[in-house]
């Protein structure tokens, strides 16, 4: 049985290309300063529209990573 305790953060990642990319995005950025990140979960999607196109997706992700013992 593990005994991970794990914290969670929120953050949103975007990219004017795709959903995937605003998750990696954010994910490529949080793992500069966040150790031992574990799973993450999408929890809310949307986008910009500019002149009656999609411009950028937004994607707000929770990041759960365990502490350092």
């Amino acid at each position: 049985m593990s005994d991970h305790i794990y914290k969670k953060i929120e953050l949103v990642g975007a990219s004017s290309t795709s959903i995937e990319d605003a998750v990696l995005n954010a994910l490529t950025r949080a793992q500069k300063t966040i150790r031992n990140m574990r799973w993450f979960e999408v929890v809310e999607t949307r986008g910009y529209i500019e002149d009656g196109k999609i411009n950028e997706w937004q994607v707000t992700v929770k990041v759960g990573f365990t502490l350092d013992k």
